[in-house]
């Protein structure tokens, strides 16, 4: 197996960030006209806080959360040759769960719908993570 896929899955995250963000972006600019609002008053997060459009800002921080082990696990796994065909299934799997949770979350906002893919997220992510230690437990 090519080393190189797990960046596939990697790419696809951060695409997904700069889709939120974009996201987050076009929400919070067209409120701050719609409704006059300065841009120096949401200095703050107390002034932050008075947007009404809130759920792309949260799911942009949602994104540095738990993404945070992946983001590390891909480049371990490249650089210790763990790269095997269950990691690249899991990271496939940890990508399209954090997609699932932000398209629920930046549209209808289901609060039990989005837990159960973050879970099915963290549960992936996890045992990438597991499989990794199992994989470097062998090695010593």
């Amino acid at each position: 197996m090519k080393q190189s896929a797990i960046f596939w899955p990697l790419t696809v995250q951060v695409l997904l960030t700069l889709v939120v963000a974009v996201r987050m972006y076009h929400a919070r600019i067209a409120e701050l006209r719609s409704r006059r609002i300065r841009p120096q008053e949401l200095a703050t997060s107390r002034g932050a806080a008075s947007l009404e459009n809130v759920a792309a800002a949260d799911n942009f921080r949602n994104l540095f959360e738990l993404p945070v082990l992946f983001f590390a696990v891909c480049p371990i796994l490249y650089i210790t040759n763990g790269v095997t065909p269950l990691q690249l299934t899991l990271a496939w799997a940890f990508v399209f769960f954090r997609i699932a949770h932000s398209l629920i979350h930046t549209t209808y906002n289901r609060v039990m719908h989005r837990f159960r893919v973050f879970v099915l997220s963290m549960l992936s992510v996890f045992s990438m993570w597991a499989v990794f230690a199992i994989h470097l437990w062998r090695d010593v």
